[in-house]
């Protein structure tokens, strides 16, 4: 008798369950887990972007961001490389160590809380950019507003640059910025309130802060903020500051600077 050639179907392969990112900043993910819209408000040149990783929400369970890591930096960083015969800060540029100031212009002004004096007076004496240039009266001014994170920097004094914005649902974009200051000494009034601003902020990305060139975020993270008015005056005259990408919708180099309380998705 021919033997039969049928053969026993095989059983069906047990489906394999996607790896659920944890509660908690995540390791990276090697694949970005949303679309991205090019075209969506806030989002950098696709040819500037690097590389991606995703992070997990250490406040919400389940809620994830990509960070775009890009080749952008501020136009005054290119300026000052050139001008000194260096190559722009790059990608894998050295960030400052430690988390104290390390810069000088408007040292005084960068690492003062504002007294919240309601006044606003015309700006005597001028502003000027030395170390010692301290708040005038237009200055002395705190804020609190609720707002998105769009992307940020660590800048070569060791403060953290952080271009904010409005919902990306509304229309037109519109971006400032607002910058966590490397830390005065400790003895300083203002230390405590900056000290526990950053380490906020440092929190929530965990091992994932953003280099020299700018980190974008997606989708923009919504963020409560708090701190003083301040009057960039470094940025006065040449080129202002901001990513290539968004600077065209930065319409003042007004600040918040420094932050003296950030929460996410508050």
């Amino acid at each position: 008798m021919a033997r039969s050639t049928r053969t026993r179907p095989r059983p069906p392969r047990r489906a394999q369950s996607a790896t659920a990112i944890p509660a908690g900043v995540a390791p990276n993910v090697p694949t970005v887990t949303a679309p991205e819209n090019p075209l969506r408000p806030g989002m950098p040149a696709l040819d500037s972007i690097h590389s991606r990783l995703v992070i997990a929400s250490p406040q919400t369970p389940g809620r994830t961001y990509t960070i775009l890591r890009t080749t952008e930096i501020d136009g005054y960083e290119l300026e000052k490389a050139t001008a000194a015969g260096l190559a722009a800060p790059g990608v894998l540029a050295p960030v400052p160590t430690g988390d104290n100031f390390q810069g000088t212009a408007r040292k005084a002004a960068k690492l003062s809380i504002s007294s919240a004096d309601s006044t606003m007076a015309s700006l005597h004496p001028p502003i000027t950019t030395t170390a010692t240039s301290n708040r005038v009266a237009k200055e002395k001014r705190n804020i609190r507003l609720k707002a998105f994170l769009y992307a940020a920097s660590h800048e070569a004094d060791n403060d953290f640059h952080l271009i904010i914005g409005r919902d990306p649902a509304n229309l037109p974009e519109m971006y400032m910025t607002m910058e966590l200051s490397g830390l005065p000494p400790t003895t300083a009034k203002s230390f405590a309130k900056l000290n526990a601003a950053r380490n906020a902020y440092k929190g929530f990305f965990s091992t994932n802060l953003p280099g020299m060139t700018y980190d974008f975020y997606h989708p923009p993270i919504p963020i409560a903020v708090e701190g003083s008015l301040f009057f960039d005056m470094t940025h006065a005259t040449g080129q202002r500051p901001g990513p290539p990408s968004l600077k065209s919708r930065m319409p003042t180099i007004w600040e918040v600077h420094p932050i003296t309380g950030i929460a996410f998705e508050p």
